[in-house]
């Protein structure tokens, strides 16, 4: 990689992260500034030269003690305009979770469609292209945006942990819901080829109103077989618990849980306690430093995402292929 034509940024809690994938690309990541004052406001700069510089800032937008998503949305955006205003020629933000990302569509009267509103405000400050991981509506994300968007995926990393893990076991995944069937379904397929072995199918019902979940219908048989149930995201731990019940209780012998973001709010502690469930696989791209329980604590695998985003960024910027550099 050039350094002389590139630079890239890492905000907040993301530097560790940014750090991994500079290292990954034999550059430095860029320096900048952020001062915080006493009313709450706050200013950042870049401390290098991006003029004309093709410029990525990461940053992966979840709430934590120290700052709330919206504190992180409104220092990116200062950021970008910071960016534009110092003549960056491209300025491709970065973000491996990506907040708002659930609140896709109405479901209610009046509601907002916040995913779109959130890609209006990343656009109004200057930013040229985007880039996230497994969001949650694939279609709201690209047409949210009018400028690019490249979605990652993280299914190659999961494929890879579970071929190794499952071993000769006969296998099902399992979608904890119909709305992600298709997700679960190019999993099955990727999982299918690396095994060089057929795998089986399988999802819950479920149905949502004002927060409460119900339906548990399993579709599928389970009966003697490892169970994988696959999502984008763990958030209170509510629809995969009453996924790894229904598998349980149908006879799976194994019982796996893998999603993207591993966010762990509410009872997430004592919801995947269950001892059925053996194992919880994400990625770093939400720490999952909300864990406390030392029984859910041991069962989580964190897989790195560093690789993938630093490929990702080099072929972004020398103009190389995201569709290959994704196939399963």
């Amino acid at each position: 990689m050039n350094s002389q034509s590139i630079c890239i940024f890492a905000l907040d809690a993301s530097r560790p992260f940014g750090e991994q994938v500079c290292a990954k690309l034999n550059i430095s990541l860029g320096e900048h500034e952020v001062r915080d004052f006493e009313d709450g406001e706050h200013k950042s700069r870049p401390l290098v030269n991006v003029r004309r510089k093709d410029v990525f800032v990461i940053h992966s937008l979840y709430s934590e003690p120290q700052q709330s998503v919206n504190d992180k949305l409104c220092r990116l955006l200062f950021f970008i305009g910071a960016l534009k205003d110092a003549s960056a020629e491209r300025v491709t933000v970065v973000m491996p979770y990506l907040c708002y990302a659930r609140k896709d569509m109405k479901t209610k009267d009046r509601d907002p469609v916040t995913s779109r509103y959130v890609a209006a405000l990343l656009e109004a400050a200057g930013a040229d292209r985007a880039v996230t991981m497994d969001v949650h509506n694939l279609a709201a994300f690209q047409n949210g945006f009018r400028r690019p968007t490249d979605h990652l995926e993280a299914r190659k990393m999961f494929v890879n942990y579970f071929a190794s893990l499952v071993d000769n076991k006969e296998v099902i995944v399992v979608s904890p819901d119909t709305g992600g069937i298709k997700r679960a379904e190019k999993f099955r397929l990727a999982l299918s080829r690396a095994l060089s072995r057929d795998v089986g199918s399988a999802f819950m019902e479920k149905f949502r109103s004002k927060g409460i979940v119900t339906g548990g219908t399993l579709v599928g048989d389970v009966a003697g077989r490892t169970a994988i149930i696959i999502d984008d995201l763990i958030s209170s731990g509510t629809t995969i618990a009453r996924t790894v019940s229904a598998c349980h209780k149908a006879g799976a012998t194994h019982i796996y849980a893998a999603a993207t973001h591993g966010m762990f709010v509410g009872q997430a502690n004592s919801l995947l306690a269950d001892e059925a469930l053996e194992k919880v696989v994400i990625t770093d791209t939400i720490p999952p430093f909300r864990l406390t329980a030392d029984s859910v604590k041991q069962k989580v695998v964190v897989l790195e995402t560093s690789a993938l985003v630093a490929e990702a960024i080099k072929r972004i910027h020398t103009g190389g292929s995201i569709v290959e550099l994704l196939a399963t």
